[in-house]
């Protein structure tokens, strides 16, 4: 049965404590991400992707991934990035969507404060499930992950359950809109958790509204804006290939061929990732409220039956619409009193040992100072690229040097490389951004100093860089 749900003002705001806390994950997420991107060791896919982009609509030019070709919404149908070059307009920095990415993630707290009041905790429980979801190792990795719009999904989905139980329209549309908005495939989640306000939440207006907008915004994205911006199928349809090569052919397949399913289902590495994704909260999983879980259903099975590793793991953003459920349910446990562990300190305990295991802050320890002795002279050569420079670099560069309408990336996949199409080039010698692309920078760097039309402009320690 749906529960009693308390509309006090005092459950929609939350203490003065958490508002602090909130601020200081904020300043620290924010302070990580930055630090990472300051020691170039974030990427062109996906903080130059999406900097590039959303710099070229707050100019009031096409967004054109330019070392992709085509258009932003032609990858994920993601239009939330228009209001985001709101920002741009104030000042082009790439760090603006550092800083909105720490703000979502640490906000994501609020409504799973509002979900453990809503339900019946008390107010230390309920700091104490905001605390859960801060140390659930994806939180944390996906914030030094570079930037992914579906971070606006995850409090968004908090949410969404949050209103839809204390029937709140103008929240539930809000939340329904920045969730679309944020990814094509979270229309799957969205059409999910309509199912399940339908026939287990007994919420069928708001239920069938969820349904409703999932089903068609799939549709609408997956048949008509893709395609259309993109010239192709979906983004990571490929990586479904086994039940073929469109989205219609996948979802056909799913139904009739099951036993291809299930040999993908069933295999050691789902059982490893189901085993990443209980751990932080096992505490809790003990209890009668798994129909909870219903909505993660579709993101779940997508990571389980494809063989693409990131999305099996905790350091991507792919667990992200499971989590806002896996925390419901097991603050519903703990409500119910089903839990192996009741007293806050020792939940915050089992949180923090399974962040300290899972979370990627070792990265901070080593292989983000890789770059450290020639710090200085990337960060010389990136201020002498001219802004209207049509620029072919590295990827771990690029985020750097992303504002401008035309940069490719010098890597194996692109080559070989038209030196007329470029006015800079500017590499790391030692370092080509991608494993696979260390003899293409060394061919690349020949052909420049083989070619009357470059000069060197720069050349100090192992950074390079031309210009026509």
């Amino acid at each position: 049965m749906p529960q009693t749900h308390d509309r006090s003002p005092h459950d929609l705001f939350p203490p003065r404590l958490l508002w602090a806390l909130m601020a200081g994950v904020t300043l620290f997420f924010f302070a990580c991400a930055s630090l990472r991107h300051a020691l170039f060791q974030s990427n062109a896919l996906d903080l130059g992707w999406f900097d590039q982009a959303i710099y070229l609509i707050s100019q009031g030019q096409p967004p054109i991934i330019s070392f992709r070709g085509f258009h932003i919404l032609g990858d994920h149908a993601a239009w939330i990035v228009y209001p985001l070059a709101l920002f741009y307009k104030l000042y082009p920095s790439v760090y603006w969507l550092l800083l909105l990415q720490a703000i979502a993630l640490a906000v994501g707290a609020w409504p799973t404060w509002q979900l453990a009041r809503q339900i019946g905790l008390g107010e230390k429980e309920s700091l104490t499930m905001a605390g859960v979801y801060w140390l659930y190792p994806v939180v944390f990795n996906v914030n030094l992950f570079d930037f992914h719009p579906e971070v606006f999904a995850l409090p968004a989905l908090l949410w969404l359950v949050w209103s839809a139980r204390a029937n709140r329209w103008s929240v539930f549309l809000i939340a329904l809109a920045v969730i679309l908005g944020s990814k094509a495939v979270l229309s799957l989640t969205v059409a999910m958790v309509g199912i399940w306000l339908i026939f287990w939440e007994k919420r069928r207006w708001l239920g069938m509204v969820s349904l409703l907008a999932g089903v068609a915004w799939f549709l609408i994205a997956t048949k008509g804006i893709i395609p259309a911006f993109s010239g192709g199928e979906a983004a990571a349809v490929d990586r479904y290939s086994f039940l073929g090569d469109s989205v219609g052919e996948i979802v056909l397949n799913l139904v009739l061929k099951p036993q291809i399913i299930l040999s993908h289902l069933f295999t050691s590495a789902n059982i490893v990732y189901l085993l990443l994704l209980i751990a932080p909260v096992l505490w809790g999983v003990w209890g009668r409220a798994w129909t909870l879980l219903i909505p993660a259903i579709p993101a779940l099975f997508l990571n389980l039956i494809t063989d693409y590793s990131p999305q099996k793991n905790l350091v991507f953003q792919y667990a992200l619409p499971i989590l806002p459920f896996l925390v419901l349910m097991v603050m519903t446990h703990w409500q119910q009193g089903t839990v192996w562990l009741k007293r806050p300190r020792w939940i915050l305990t089992w949180a923090t040992i399974a962040f300290l295991a899972l979370g990627k802050y070792t990265f901070f320890l080593g292989p983000y100072w890789q770059h450290w002795p020639d710090l200085t002279d990337l960060n010389t050569a990136v201020s002498l690229v001219n802004p209207g420079d049509r620029l072919l670099t590295a990827p771990h560069i690029a985020p750097h040097l992303s504002q401008r309408p035309e940069l490719q990336l010098a890597i194996r996949d692109e080559a070989p490389f038209d030196l007329e199409n470029f006015d800079s080039v500017l590499l790391q010698t030692n370092h080509a951004g991608w494993p696979d692309s260390e003899n293409t920078v060394d061919e690349l760097q020949q052909q420049l100093q083989q070619s009357p039309q470059f000069k060197t402009i720069f050349n100090q320690g192992n950074v390079v860089l031309y210009r026509r």
